[in-house]
């Protein structure tokens, strides 16, 4: 039988992919590589992966493609949940024999109530759902098929046993053909890597214990269960030849450096392919091993700083100090590798304080490029549960994370700390990193290098901007609402 592997169409600017920690609308055009879709794809012949955002595929094209599979498996998320349902609902009237399943981080913590949200779903995946969707495209009988929630004959809802998670990674075919076959890879930008690039998973799962983390508390687990660095270097050097314009190799991997003795290794082999690559990071390596990798291609770290208060990083769980965090950077800037850093307000407990202390603590470490997020309680998180507990929560509706417009909005408050305050703080420490001259000078320094490069930065300069009145919109809103 056919299968449809469908990102749907969403809000304007969308990404629900699956490198992506949260899922909403960016600041400025950012799409991450449907991974998490094209790996079950990778072991469905005769499939297809259709990514509507990136590609501007509205709802229209995107039934008409539909009308030709068996099977379509939407990969969904808290924030597009009521959005997928009506995509769902759209291909069940159209073509009635269809089986729609869902798959996600949300349907793996609450099948029951994903099955509850619509008629049209027939199944959800739980956990790693890759030989999950396999079995269902071979037209297995969904009662026998192991990590499965379906709705039985009588219209009851039927738990099957979970599926074991996969020991060994090396058993999943490369993403490589996937992305050839069905993606443009020109489509997906992220403003800090090179354009254009190419992201992948080396690994699921990671042993750090942070509290708002989504991936690793659902689908992944904590345990870094990892492909061989013979098969990540024999996909690089086989992506390198099918993509030859590619600039840039990105690993998706949680904590790509959690095990380091095997991403030395991984360095080393890559090292003779003569390309860029990035990853996830810590902020806990040292000067050496920060050193080998960069003499063996890596560009750019991207790590999540968080919080400038230790306070708030122990309640996070981080596992990571400030000072560690300075140590780290100051690394970074002395072997000339680039970091891209992320932060979030809002979490636990915030302060006007803290605030103002994570944005004096982003611009003592003057990392090339940040992003400022809000706190997303997801659901099968421990933030997310805390905010239960404590009353964190602003609206009844404990999912409704995102505005009409796709961009985040502040779901949590704290005492002496409301939801408008932190959002709109976000646009306060945005203004006060960039509009200070290094930044300004690193940006336009590499507009004059690149005449691509210019033009990107000027576009996201547009957008950004744009972006930053939308949501002084959405704010003007929710106030007058609140009146």
């Amino acid at each position: 039988m056919s299968a449809l592997f469908l990102s749907p169409p969403s809000f304007d600017g969308f990404d629900g992919g699956a490198g992506a920690r949260y899922q909403a609308r960016r600041e400025v055009t950012s799409y991450w590589y449907p991974t998490w879709l094209a790996q079950p794809a990778a072991l469905v012949p005769g499939s297809r992966l259709l990514d509507c955002p990136p590609h501007n595929v509205g709802v229209e094209e995107c039934l008409r493609i539909a009308r030709d599979y068996d099977h379509v498996i939407i990969n969904t998320s808290t924030p597009s949940l009521k959005n997928d349902c009506k995509v769902a609902e759209a291909i069940k009237a159209q073509k009635p024999g269809t089986k729609v399943g869902f798959v996600g981080a949300h349907a793996m913590v609450l099948p029951t109530e994903t099955l509850k949200a619509s008629p049209a779903i027939d199944w959800v995946g739980r956990k790693e759902f890759d030989f999950t969707c396999k079995e269902v495209a071979e037209g297995r009988e969904l009662s026998t098929i192991a990590g499965l929630s379906y709705r039985d004959r009588d219209g009851k809802i039927r738990h099957n046993p979970e599926r074991e998670l996969i020991a060994d990674m090396d058993v999943l075919p490369w993403v490589a053909d996937v992305y050839r076959r069905d993606l443009d890879i020109e489509k997906y930008f992220i403003g800090y890597l090179l354009h254009p690039y190419v992201s992948l998973y080396t690994g699921r799962g990671c042993p750090a214990q942070c509290s708002f983390c989504l991936w690793p508390q659902t689908i992944g687990g904590h345990r870094y269960r990892v492909r061989s660095p013979q098969n990540v270097a024999d996909e690089m050097a086989y992506m390198k030849q099918i993509f030859p314009k590619v600039r840039e190799f990105f690993f998706d991997d949680d904590t790509f450096t959690a095990n380091l003795p095997r991403a030395r290794e991984i360095a080393k082999r890559l090292g003779s392919l003569g390309t860029h690559w990035s990853c996830n990071s810590r902020a806990n390596l040292d000067y050496d091993t920060i050193q080998s990798f960069k003499d063996n291609g890596l560009r750019l770290f991207l790590v999540g700083y968080e919080s400038g208060n230790d306070d708030i990083l122990t309640r996070i769980k981080k596992g990571v100090t400030t000072d560690e965090m300075r140590r780290f950077t100051k690394a970074c800037h002395r072997a000339g590798v680039v970091v891209h850093g992320t932060f979030i307000l809002g979490l636990p407990v915030e302060t006007r304080e803290t605030i103002e202390q994570t944005i004096r603590f982003a611009q003592e470490l003057d990392v090339f490029s940040m992003q400022v997020s809000l706190a997303a309680p997801y659901p099968g998180t421990e933030l997310y549960e805390q905010a239960k507990l404590n009353g964190w929560f602003v609206k009844k509706d404990k999912t409704d994370l995102v505005e009409n417009d796709g961009l985040q909005q502040s779901t949590l408050e704290y005492p002496g700390l409301s939801k408008d305050e932190i959002f709109e703080s976000v646009e306060r420490f945005y203004n006060r990193y960039y509009l200070r001259p290094k930044p300004i000078l690193r940006i336009i320094r590499t507009m004059l290098e690149d005449k691509d490069v210019c033009v990107r930065r000027l576009r996201e300069g547009y957008e950004f901007f744009k972006s930053m009145a939308d949501r002084r919109s959405d704010l003007a809103a929710s106030k007058s609402a609140a009146a």
